[in-house]
């Protein structure tokens, strides 16, 4: 088929995400391979790359995507992938290095080897509400990369789990706490560590009218954040978390997650953005807790430029990120991974810049915001 020169993507003016027409489609890396979008989706590192200025002026902008091939770029493997297939998967939006991908836009240029497989026969959801479960559509496979990646990753890189699935005993006997298990990371976390049985139990912190769900996916119990008095509850039933996940990442939770780890035992907070020691109050460290981070954007194997600081090449977390995707991928295609509760909206590129102003608002709660594109 053949390609049009330009096309229309949401980027970067000012302070404010903005649609335009007349952009050109993004050269083709070494490995990627060009998509025609289908349906993508938002997350909060979309309106903070615009907020923050993290991402340059012009820079297309979003993450979550799922497409079907158009283009193969140089050194991908023509045996496992062909034009027509259809891929998910994440791209790093609103990039230094790469200004010119994202996936708000009509094409993006995905990783081949980062990207997950999706079945031939997927097409785009009819209605504007779907219930969590199977992946069936465009939408629902656009809902999950960069949380389930991430999740992924962190459980079996930084946490070091085997990639072994429902094994008969905990691998580790402990528990894990996850703030933030109604976000979207959080519900991946909670179905990946109860399907790897990571933990000896699952802890969450999130609000009650959650609790069902929440509770189905693998979570062992619920302290909701509401109460006033919500660390000290944990705390008085849990003085053995060593692995903690806040999975909301700003200044007001890493200090919440952080006063929940084990007074004396050795424990570790992980946090999704880049917060550290130096966030915690000075009278609130100790020796006994690290903070640590896990950020997708590694997975390209290459310097990432990011706000005043730049995060250094890492092979190896790009090789734990390609045998993850590997690793899930047919658990997604069978079932055993559901995509969480998704609102859609159903007029495309024009939706994003409001579907990226509801994350930014808290608008949404315990669900995806996903925009199609037919």
């Amino acid at each position: 088929m053949s390609l049009p020169n330009t096309m229309q993507a949401v980027v970067i003016e000012g302070d404010k995400p903005v649609l335009r027409s007349g952009v050109p489609l993004p050269e083709l890396e070494e490995g990627f391979v060009l998509v025609k979008t289908k349906a993508v989706a938002g997350n909060p590192t979309d309106w903070k790359h615009v907020a923050y200025g993290i991402g340059p002026q012009g820079s297309i902008i979003g993450c979550d995507i799922a497409g079907e091939i158009v283009k193969l770029g140089p050194n991908v493997d023509a045996n496992e992938f062909h034009i027509g297939d259809k891929l998910f998967g994440f791209v790093h939006g609103g990039s230094v290095r790469y200004p010119t991908n994202g996936a708000f836009a009509e094409y993006a240029a995905m990783d081949s080897k980062t990207s997950y497989r999706a079945p031939k026969d997927m097409k785009n959801a009819t209605g504007d509400r779907v219930e969590e479960g199977k992946c069936t559509t465009y939408e629902d496979v656009a809902s999950l990369p960069v949380s389930l990646t991430t999740a992924a990753v962190a459980l079996t890189y930084n946490f070091g789990l085997k990639m072994e699935w429902n094994p008969k005993t905990p691998q580790k006997d402990h528990p894990i706490l996850l703030w933030g298990g109604a976000t979207g990371v959080g519900q991946m976390f909670i179905q990946l560590a109860k399907k790897l049985n990571g933990f000896s139990k699952i802890i969450v912190v999130a609000s009650r009218k959650h609790e069902k769900k929440l509770k189905e996916y693998g979570a062992d119990e619920l302290f909701d954040y509401h109460d006033a008095d919500v660390i000290q509850q944990i705390k008085s039933k849990y003085n053995n978390i060593q692995t903690l996940v806040d999975c909301v990442s700003n200044e007001t939770t890493i200090q919440q997650t952080y006063k929940c780890a084990a007074e004396k035992l050795p424990s570790t907070v992980l946090q999704l953005t880049i917060l550290s020691e130096k966030d915690i109050k000075e009278e609130d460290r100790r020796s006994n807790v690290k903070i640590t981070g896990t950020l997708l954007y590694l997975s390209g194997g290459h310097d990432v430029p990011f706000g005043s600081m730049t995060l250094p090449a890492s092979q190896e977390y790009r090789e734990a990120t390609i045998k993850a995707v590997k690793f899930v991928t047919p658990k997604i295609l069978n079932g055993e991974i559901h995509h969480i509760p998704i609102k859609i909206y159903k007029n495309g590129l024009r939706d994003v810049p409001q579907l990226t102003d509801d994350i930014k608002n808290n608008r949404n709660s315990g669900e995806k915001l996903v925009a199609t594109l037919n």
